[in-house]
């Protein structure tokens, strides 16, 4: 068993000035996982992606293969000694090539260990079939998207690094493709790692999730935890997640720990960080937190609704002037109306008590 699949040392990547990332570190223990890089654009993903495929030296730090050295300040594999496929969100096909022979292009060019896949399979996976005959100007730019990723698939790589793949893909077909891609991955055992800036995509497809803000990657973990347990304001301000409200801790010694909100009252939950009983913090409320309750005498103005189809996100309006996003499902027995009074369950619990 290797120690390591795949390992980024203290790695200094840089494009420009303002694109370049800072002392990455990042492991990927066994061959065939999923590593999703979610960051706004420009901030530097791209250039990561071109640097483990050999096309952008190493700025400083060492890049891993197999444990094999293959970048770093001194050395530099060619990309065609890599064995590392990158499928491009631009547009990358041979405009002088139909799509079936963009996609056998792939096949000649395999020279790996990587699993062998039948073009067949993977042109009807990936919806190719009526297209197959046309020119890349003849086709859009999903399609053109999709084509590059079954190129690469056929190349057998040893790692497979794909630059917002599922970008330009309607939305009717994004999730099916999603699915489709992630199941083919994990039984041809294929280690790939996904840049993109939607979290939907990098959470669904991800074994871990690495996000990159200003120049650093700031948390690399399984996408449960980057989800429930972001480890700084500024990574749950990035992904949205929800509101921060001051709370003081009333007990943090037994083992459900206690905290008060001056409109909330009483919030329950295990705290992921170490506060003493006392402190003022700030505690992290996503939509999902708060419950729905017609009958609690908990009740707050509704200053919001909007429709998201399987539910409502209402805001809510303390009298302190705070606004909480709260979910309902779309088939509650009623709707709520601006300014009418909305009822929250109480005391409230909360599984994870982020605060900061």
């Amino acid at each position: 068993m290797l120690k390591q699949f795949f390992e980024i040392k203290n790695g200094n990547f840089v494009a420009s000035e303002k694109n370049k990332v800072n002392n990455v570190n990042l492991k990927i223990e066994n061959q065939g996982e999923i590593v999703s890089l979610l960051g706004p654009s420009g901030v530097g993903k791209t250039t990561i992606l071109r640097t483990i495929a050999g096309l952008q030296k190493l700025n400083s730090g060492e890049i891993f293969l197999n444990n094999k050295l293959i970048s770093s300040k001194k050395t530099h594999i060619e990309p065609e000694k890599r064995n590392v496929a990158l499928s491009f969100q631009d547009n990358s096909l041979f405009p002088n090539y139909k799509v079936i022979d963009n996609i056998n292009f792939g096949k000649k060019r395999a020279n790996g260990s990587g699993s062998t896949i039948d073009v067949n399979e993977i042109i009807k996976l990936l919806h190719i079939e009526p297209i197959l005959e046309k020119f890349p100007h003849q086709i859009s730019a999903g399609e053109a998207q999709r084509v590059s990723l079954a190129r690469s698939l056929m190349s057998k790589p040893d790692l497979l690094l794909l630059d917002e793949p599922f970008s330009n893909i309607d939305q009717s077909l994004k999730d099916e493709i999603q699915v489709s891609v992630k199941k083919l991955l994990k039984r041809i055992n294929l280690t790939t790692i996904i840049v993109t800036h939607d979290s939907y995509e990098a959470f669904s497809m991800a074994d871990k999730c690495g996000i990159i803000l200003n120049q650093e990657l700031k948390q690399y973990d399984v996408p449960y935890n980057v989800h429930h347990e972001p480890n700084s304001i500024e990574i749950a301000n990035f992904l949205n997640k929800g509101v921060f409200i001051d709370v003081k801790v009333v007990d943090s010694e037994c083992a459900v720990h206690r905290l008060n909100h001056e409109v909330l009252g009483e919030i329950r939950g295990k705290l992921s960080n170490n506060f003493p009983s006392g402190a003022k913090v700030k505690l992290l409320l996503q939509p999902e937190d708060l419950i729905h309750d017609d009958q609690s005498k908990l009740k707050l103005e509704v200053v919001d609704r909007k429709f998201r189809g399987t539910n409502f996100i209402y805001t809510l309006k303390t009298k302190n002037g705070e606004h909480l996003p709260v979910f309902v499902h779309s088939h509650h027995i009623h709707q709520h109306e601006k300014s009418e009074k909305f009822g929250i369950k109480s005391p409230i619990y909360i599984d994870h008590l982020v605060c900061f």
